[in-house]
């Protein structure tokens, strides 16, 4: 980004059910929030998710942390 460019407004938050390998869209928005910071996920970046949980994350940081609080890490 140079010093022209304006950032993209996030726009409104996406409801998602996570699926195997999948996702689907129930409301539209441009992002979700991580399950465990709460920090907002692009849906173009959106690669971490439970199924069980039915939450995204925003890395493999964040899985880690969710799986080492329910004592499964």
């Amino acid at each position: 980004m140079n010093r022209f460019e304006r950032p993209a407004p996030m726009g409104a938050e996406a409801e998602i059910e996570y699926l195997d390998g999948d996702y689907r869209i129930v409301r539209h928005g441009t992002f979700v929030r991580c399950g465990v910071t709460g920090d907002p996920i692009p849906l173009a970046e959106l690669r971490y998710w439970s199924v069980e949980r039915q939450e995204a994350y925003s890395g493999p940081e964040a899985v880690l942390t969710r799986l080492r609080a329910q004592g499964k890490a």
